[in-house]
């Protein structure tokens, strides 16, 4: 039997949903009426087969058994932590750089007092957590030894720590450990815990929740000729071997960080800018319509006017 995977699409929003869901016409996501969806890709390495969920029934016994057990995952209630409010979605991880080098914001932040002040108005204007890093991790950076990326990272964290929720985006576990002491909420580690071996066994001591993230390779060449038979299923994979997933069909809530992100100017071309709000925004959209629970965003104020306004809209 070749495997399967399973993808909630045709989403409905707000009011519409909500009649759906009632007339038990569409299944809500994670439990929240105002988002859900009545078809689901079944995808294999060969083919994809879009079916009604109204038609799960007439499956193969396995196939629809897969299929089920998938679903139970994708309309579960997800549990809230860290600051993140899973009943209303999506939550914003707002973006502290304090770094010289990093490719939007470089050297912009990295000061104490401007670090401070922006990590406290990218809460107050509506991110769930600031995420702070003393480490570029852009497509060619290069490694900066832990003593350094403590030392552009601490004196801010002292201050805005017991303030505000903080999520701390690092690779190396001695960094993890002085931020959770100091208050860390959640670890965001770009390597999917394999830069550091002793990664597993500081968040297993701690208990604290983490991101895990995937990229093939490090940031010093995870761009050159990276190698994908099917980059969806791949990645997918990858997280079934670790134990975690970016997608709804394995139950965890998924974090996307799309801000600013060198696909906004491939896509947009000569519209290219260097803050990128359209594409930021474009694209938030579009995952919020996927039912993406976190979004990592630098322009918070501008990201969260925008979710208020289409919010609003299909409200009605």
């Amino acid at each position: 039997m070749p495997r399967y995977y399973t993808r909630a699409c045709n989403f409905y929003f707000g009011k519409q949903s909500k009649i759906l869901v009632k007339k038990k016409q569409s299944i809500p996501l994670h439990q929240i009426k105002e988002i859900s969806f009545d078809h689901v890709e079944i995808i294999t390495r060969k083919k994809i087969r879009k079916i009604s969920i109204n038609k799960i029934r007439n499956l193969p016994k396995k196939l629809k058994t897969k299929i089920n057990s998938d679903l139970k995952k994708i309309r579960s209630k997800k549990s809230n932590f860290s600051n993140l409010n899973f009943k209303k979605i999506p939550n914003i991880l707002g973006v502290l750089n304090l770094t010289p080098d990093s490719f939007s914001d470089g050297g912009k932040f990295n000061k104490k007092n401007k670090g401070v002040s922006h990590a406290i108005n990218l809460y107050k204007t509506g991110a769930s957590l600031v995420d702070v890093g003393g480490e570029s991790t852009r497509p060619g950076s290069k490694e900066v030894n832990k003593n350094r990326e403590w030392y552009r990272i601490n004196k801010t964290l002292k201050l805005i720590a017991k303030k505000i929720p903080i999520s701390l985006d690092t690779r190396k576990s001695a960094i993890m450990e002085n931020g959770i002491r100091m208050g860390v909420k959640l670890i965001n580690d770009v390597s999917g815990l394999s830069h550091d071996p002793k990664t597993i066994n500081i968040l297993k001591k701690y208990k604290i929740p983490f991101v895990i993230q995937h990229s093939v390779g490090t940031p010093e060449n995870m761009q050159k000729r990276p190698i994908y038979k099917n980059e969806l299923l791949d990645i997918y994979d990858y997280f079934l071997i670790r134990g975690v997933s970016i997608f709804h069909s394995l139950g965890f809530p998924i974090l996307v960080g799309n801000s600013r992100k060198r696909f906004i100017k491939d896509i947009s071309k000569k519209n290219d800018s260097k803050t990128r709000i359209g594409g930021t925004m474009a694209s938030s959209i579009y995952l919020l319509m996927q039912g993406i629970q976190i979004l990592r965003i630098h322009d918070v104020n501008e990201v969260k006017q925008g979710i208020k306004v289409f919010n609003e809209i299909v409200k009605n």
